[in-house]
């Protein structure tokens, strides 16, 4: 039986990279601190494979062909998509067979992901490992949820589909896994608020996260993410790794509302279950 070693979350935004310098400096570094320490952590781990999940910019998809969740099971992944993201260019080893294992036991959960052999990872998932400092490191599973475009799937869907994905890990033969969730928290994209975010829910977001149990958090994020920006829908991928990690406390290790990088930066993990 696999082990899932640690589950974390992280915000992500492409101008961390791009704009590294926007933030006053002691903003941006104690952010970037809190990335290293997630990366730290998890090499730490070491881990057999980092299921990645995130979400997809109109990259891979468009608005004609937008699956509600999609696993990756190539063998290896380009990367970055956006070559202004100032983050090298290359190649990510993968895990097929852990891949094509999690797509076969959703499946039998009642789930009907999709899944691609050719995915190229774009800001949403290079951004966080770069900063990370462990892109490359560890065979990955990138795991694509659709917060872009309605219908998407509820908040409480996103949490049951991460309890799946738990019981799928833990049925794997053999290895130690290790979980990274990004996206969000607060930011508009595209939009004229741009820049103007919502430290309330960011803050209730992270609050009911820490109060631990499995639908707290969803119930707040569905009826307050209108409020928060067309990018604070990302929160579904936290709430993939709230379902794998069965409800257990998170920790936040950091927050910072920083309209400079147009986005509320949170980072943290959750409490290992048993």
């Amino acid at each position: 039986m696999a082990e899932i070693a640690g589950i974390f979350a992280v915000s992500h935004t492409p101008v961390m990279t791009n704009m590294r310098d926007a933030p006053a400096p002691d903003r941006r570094d104690a952010a970037l601190r809190q990335f290293e320490r997630v990366g730290q952590e998890i090499a730490a781990l070491q881990p057999d494979a980092l299921i990645l999940v995130s979400d997809d910019h109109l990259h891979n998809f468009f608005l004609n062909n937008l699956p509600s969740f999609c696993i990756g099971i190539a063998p290896s992944y380009a990367s970055p998509m956006e070559g202004w993201l100032k983050i090298p260019k290359q190649e990510l080893p993968g895990d097929p067979a852990l891949g094509a294992h999690l797509l076969r036991a959703l499946m039998n959960s009642g789930f009907d992901p999709s899944f691609s052999m050719e995915l190229t990872l774009d800001h949403g998932m290079m951004t966080p490992l770069d900063l990370a400092g462990i892109a490359g490191t560890f065979p990955i599973v990138p795991i694509l949820v659709n917060t872009v475009q309605p219908p998407m799937p509820t908040m409480r869907r996103c949490v049951s589909f991460g309890r799946a994905l738990r019981d799928a890990i833990k049925a794997y033969p053999t290895g130690k896994v290790a979980v990274l969730a990004t996206g969000g928290l607060s930011h508009d994209v595209g939009t004229p608020r741009m820049g103007q975010l919502n430290e309330t829910f960011d803050r209730e977001f992270l609050l009911a996260l820490e109060g631990g149990g499995i639908d707290a958090a969803a119930d707040y994020a569905e009826g307050s993410v209108n409020t928060a920006g067309n990018g604070a829908e990302e929160v579904r991928n936290w709430l993939v790794a709230q379902g794998i990690a069965d409800g257990a406390p998170f920790t936040t290790y950091h927050y910072d509302g920083i309209s400079a990088w147009y986005t509320g930066i949170g980072l943290g993990t959750w409490q290992r279950a048993a």
